[in-house]
């Protein structure tokens, strides 16, 4: 399974180090263009490619990770690339009010035929970049979806990379609460084996 990286900031290049030290191939874009991410590929190694974003819309796992007043400039390009595919939103409004909708449904409105899945929000990227095994436990990643099957392969993911998934539920239910400000935010929390 290759996975696209539409984005490349902090979050970015800790979640391309976990998939490419996983195994995928990654092809990471960025709106600077190719050539400014070349340092970051060769950092990555061989399994790292940079692109444009419409090319890492190709892959058949897209990440989405950018700043969130970029979002809609980065997938007014790639929408129907993305229809059918899983996206993994990373991102926070950092400027979010209570009255704002979650940002996980204000992404699903930008590409509606996506299985959208919250995850990688709410750990700021040097905890991400860390090695997840802490004292024989294991850091948790909070995820949501409204896609079961789509839900399951991020589950799958985070186990691969050795954190300990939580389920949220969906959207409506897993994104409120792991906004920036909100609940889970920035909480580096340890799940250890009974």
């Amino acid at each position: 399974m290759k996975i696209g990286f539409i984005g490349a900031g902090h979050i970015g290049k800790a979640l391309a180090k976990k998939f490419v030290n996983a195994g995928f191939p990654v092809i990471i874009s960025n709106s600077r263009g190719p050539e400014s991410l070349q340092p970051l590929v060769n950092e990555l190694g061989g399994l790292a490619t940079a692109g444009t974003s419409e090319d890492a819309a190709t892959a058949d796992l897209v990440v989405l990770t950018v700043l969130w007043d970029q979002i809609p400039g980065a997938l007014a390009k790639v929408k129907d690339q993305l229809a059918g595919k899983i996206v993994i939103d990373t991102t926070n409004n950092m400027n979010s009010g209570a009255a704002d909708k979650p940002t996980s449904a204000a992404i699903s409105e930008l590409i509606p035929g996506a299985k959208v899945v919250k995850a990688f929000n709410t750990l700021i990227a040097a905890t991400l970049d860390t090695d997840p095994v802490v004292d024989n436990g294991k850091r948790v990643i909070f995820y949501s979806g409204n896609h079961p099957s789509a839900k399951e392969t991020v589950g799958n993911i985070i186990t691969q990379f050795g954190f300990a998934g939580v389920d949220l539920g969906s959207l409506d239910q897993g994104s409120p609460i792991t906004e920036f400000g909100k609940a889970l935010s920035v909480l580096n929390l340890v799940s250890y084996p009974n």
